[in-house]
């Protein structure tokens, strides 16, 4: 029985670890193909961006699910596809900079510090490093308490990722309409939980 949970288990890390993966992969493969359309900097700037912000929404739904279906599985998962959105952020950053930027430094710094949607794009970036950084057991472990305190930033991250998207809509918002509804839901479902369970005097953990 135990080794039938662990092997399933197994499977489920990989199912999640392959698909995360498989846009990456599309990109790598449609690159070099020259399948990417007219303008394929920005195809690959545009696709690593919306990966990134993807996975950090299903990393964010983790958690209402576990509530609502009582699937407490599902926890071991959310570092990995958390890691991974960071994965393709840094991606988004690198492919920003170098296709659109050109790696000039002076460029970059005045996209960052005079254009609203790359100041909290740069700074949604900035603030998923130390995420990424202490995602780890023993990091947990080392900053206890403080660990959660610092991992809420996620809820920053996710309302920046969307002004980030919002800011560079000229015409259809209907795509940031849609991410916005889910994120308003994914954080409602949050705060409205925390505080009938506050009320109810129980604590409940992100």
């Amino acid at each position: 029985m135990v080794l039938k949970r662990k092997t399933g288990q197994r499977l489920i890390w990989w199912f999640i670890f392959s698909s995360a993966l498989m846009p990456f992969l599309w990109l790598t493969y449609a690159a070099f193909s020259q399948k990417l359309g007219a303008d394929p900097a920005k195809e690959i700037v545009l696709e690593t961006g919306d990966w990134a912000l993807r996975l950090l929404w299903l990393c964010l739904a983790i958690t209402p699910v576990k509530m609502l279906l009582g699937w407490s599985w599902l926890v071991k998962y959310r570092r990995m596809i958390g890691l991974y959105s960071f994965f393709y952020v840094t991606l988004h950053f690198l492919s920003y900079t170098t296709f659109i930027v050109g790696w000039q430094l002076d460029v970059l710094i005045t996209e960052i510090t005079q254009r609203p949607y790359a100041i909290v794009g740069f700074i949604a970036f900035v603030l998923l490093i130390p995420l990424a950084v202490t995602s780890t057991k023993k990091m947990q472990k080392r900053l206890k308490k403080r660990w959660l305190t610092l991992h809420k930033l996620v809820y920053v991250i996710g309302l920046l990722a969307l002004l980030h998207i919002v800011w560079q809509i000229r015409s259809d918002f209907s795509e940031a309409l849609a991410y916005g509804v889910i994120l308003c839901y994914l954080l409602g479902y949050r705060y409205f939980k925390r505080v009938s369970k506050s009320k109810a005097g129980v604590f409940v953990k992100n």
